[in-house]
Parts: C-alpha cells; sequence; structure tokens
C-alpha cells in the first residue's frame, strides 16, 4: 500500500501535509560534507514519493568563486549545441563540463552540464547580474528543451526525479563541500514530478526550497512577469526564488520586511498596531499585494552567506529551528535534526511569519532566535 493510501482512507492522492525540506548552515564558513544533509533528509523519506529530490549547495566552487556557475538540463543534443552557441555570444566560458553522475535509483536523467564563465565585456549596459537573469530566461522560454536550473557563484543545485538520497548517489554528492546545505524531497500534488520541478529553485545566488501550496501563483507569476520573470519549471514554488531575487537584490529590502510582504500580518493585527507600524504595514499590503503568498507553506531560502526560514503568517505547514555551536539547522521535523545532532543547545519551533536568519560571521541568528520561543 502506497503512502497516500495510508495518508487518505478515501484514496485521495493529495498528501497535504508531505515534502521534506532540511537546511544546515556553519555560521563560522567552515566547509563539510553531504554526510548530514543526506542523513538528516532521508530520515523524513516517508515525506516524499520518489518523484523530486534535491540540493543547493554553497561555497563548493572556491576554484571559480567569482565565476557564474551555470548548471543546464538539455532534453536532446541537438538543443545543447544550439544552447552553446548562443553562450558563446553572451558569455566568456572558462570551463564547460558534465556534471559528473553515476548509475543511481532515478528516473530518466537527462543531460546535464555546467559552465563556468563571466558576461562578455561591453553587451551588459545593465549589472552583470541582470544580464545573467536575462539570458536564463531566454533560454528556459525559447528552447523549450533546455532550462537553467542553477545560475549563482560557488553554489549549485543538484536535483532531479528521485528520493534526495538517489539524487545524491546519482550526483555524487560526497565529492562535494560547502558551509550550507538545503535539501528537499518532493511529494507533488498539483504540478508534474520532472527534472526541472524537483526543488531547490535558483536563480543567481538565490535557492528556495518548499513544502505546501501557494494558492495565489497566477497573481505572483503575472506581477513577476511584467518585471522580467518568466516561470518555466511548472510549479507554484518559482514564484519565491525570483521574489526573494526582486525584493532583496534588486529592491534592497531587508529580511524582516520580505518575510512581512510575502507572509503579512492579518489585517486584525494591522489595526492593533501602533501609528508607525500600522502605516509600514499597511503600505506593503498596498504596494505589494501581488507577493503575498496565499496558502500553507515552510521554505528554507539561501543566498551566499545567508540561510532564511519562514512559513505562512498562521503556521499550515513545520518548520523546526535548532543550533548547536555554530550551526544553524532547519527541518520539516526535529527527527532529522536529532538525527545528525542528537544535543542541541537549542531547539524551537518559529512563529508563523516571523523568519529565522542565519548570516555567515554571526554567532547567532536573527529573527526569532533573538525572541521568545517554543522550546521543542
Amino acid at each position: 500500500m502506497s503512502i497516500w493510501q495510508l495518508n487518505n482512507p478515501h484514496k485521495d492522492p493529495k498528501v497535504i501535509d508531505s515534502c521534506s525540506l532540511f537546511g544546515m548552515m556553519d555560521l563560522s564558513g567552515r566547509r563539510f560534507n553531504s554526510k548530514d544533509p543526506v542523513r538528516a533528509i532521508a530520515n523524513m523519506h516517508e515525506r516524499g514519493n520518489g518523484l523530486g529530490g534535491g540540493f543547493a549547495v554553497y561555497g563548493l566552487y572556491p576554484e571559480f568563486e567569482d565565476d557564474y556557475a551555470l548548471h543546464i538540463m538539455y532534453l536532446d543534443m541537438d538543443t545543447k549545441k544550439t544552447v552553446e552557441t548562443q553562450l558563446e555570444k553572451w558569455f566568456d566560458i572558462i570551463k564547460s563540463e558534465e556534471v559528473p553522475s553515476r548509475e543511481a535509483n532515478v528516473s530518466d536523467p537527462p543531460i546535464v552540464w555546467r559552465y563556468f564563465g563571466q558576461p562578455k565585456r561591453g553587451q551588459h549596459p545593465q549589472s552583470p547580474d541582470d544580464y545573467v537573469v536575462e539570458r536564463i530566461m531566454r533560454i528556459n522560454t525559447e528552447t523549450g528543451r533546455a532550462y537553467v536550473f542553477s545560475s549563482g557563484k560557488n553554489m549549485a543545485v543538484f536535483k532531479g526525479v528521485g528520493y534526495p538520497e538517489d539524487i545524491a548517489d546519482f550526483f555524487m554528492l560526497e565529492e562535494y563541500q560547502g558551509y550550507l546545505w538545503t535539501c528537499h524531497g518532493r511529494f507533488p500534488t498539483n504540478t508534474p514530478g520532472w527534472w526541472g520541478g524537483a526543488h531547490p529553485f535558483n536563480i543567481l545566488d538565490w535557492t528556495v526550497v518548499h513544502n505546501g501550496e501557494i494558492s495565489s501563483y497566477d497573481a505572483n507569476r503575472r506581477y513577476l512577469e511584467m518585471l522580467g520573470y518568466n516561470c518555466t519549471m511548472q510549479t507554484d514554488t518559482e514564484v519565491f526564488a525570483y521574489a526573494f531575487d526582486l525584493l532583496m537584490r534588486k529592491q534592497h529590502l531587508p529580511v524582516e520586511v520580505v518575510a512581512n510582504i510575502l507572509a503579512p500580518r492579518l489585517w486584525s493585527e494591522i489595526e492593533k498596531m501602533n501609528e508607525e507600524q500600522r502605516a509600514l504595514h499597511t503600505a506593503l499590503r498596498q504596494t505589494y499585494g501581488s507577493l503575498l503568498m496565499n496558502g500553507p507553506f515552510s521554505i528554507v531560502v539561501a543566498e551566499s552567506g545567508m540561510m532564511i526560514g519562514l512559513t505562512d503568517r498562521i503556521k499550515l505547514r513545520p518548520l523546526v529551528a535548532g543550533t548547536k555551536g555554530n550551526t544553524l539547522y532547519l527541518s520539516s521535523e526535529e527527527a532529522a535534526i536529532r538525527v545528525v545532532s542528537p544535543n542541541l543547545d537549542r531547539c524551537w519551533a518559529p512563529r508563523g511569519g516571523e523568519p529565522v536568519i542565519g548570516r555567515i560571521g554571526k554567532a547567532k541568528t536573527e529573527g526569532t532566535l533573538l525572541q521568545e520561543a517554543t522550546v521543542c
């Protein structure tokens, strides 16, 4: 009997509380291997169904730390030749190679290649980051057979159709080290289980893993498409990655403000605030109403040097945080943290809509860690 039959006596294949996510970050910047992240996400095996798994790793390409690392999946060799012709026009490619892999329990893997390089000089009147985003959107929308699923500096996404531990095996993640790992096991409900639709979702240095469902996806997508972002991966989570890129990289908003845009306070709460706070939260809801992420969610977001945990404002999806020394953990379940760090310094359940934030070089995280929290 399958897991959805066990959890749904009426044989409804939609398991609304599934998907697993895990994040592990060394706040001192020390790099570590994949052993603990893979053990932790594998501990939540029953939250997935083998139709999606993936990892984001930060700090794994120190020899190319200043170069964009483009990971591209191709569905056929002819598309690969076409895209590489374009890449040669747009970028100075320093290195190009197939992403190392081995035989593993994964489904129908595409051709996966990686390229390290810089935009060609004189071709980007805007910022290099904006130039790279534009080229990514072109590749993802024009060919229909090639998808850039990782595009940051000194970081990379590895994902596909399989359980996360199988994806780790396929991409030989034991060969890499990073100071920040995020992991995901997927249980697709409303969208296809395919290689591009697995988590994490990425744009430049931003990655997002997500448990839940975004019922406001169409409104969010239309807003982002007006600003140059094209959603092509056939799943609602993609809007989170683009929203963080827009609000934090392009508009330079602090995390706490972004959290109040994506998971805003209820109007009933805003009415009870003092005049200054009421004006701020009202302005955010009026200005960014189309980026309100309506629906149940918990997410772990990462960017170079930072990891963020956030849930919807009434916390309809689980998120647990823990610390041990310089390490910050975020997870769907406490058990996944305990399997790699049994004796935590602290463990708590963040409140809905309040971010947990860890940054390199800070012994303490920000957000809910500095406030009263529920101890597990």
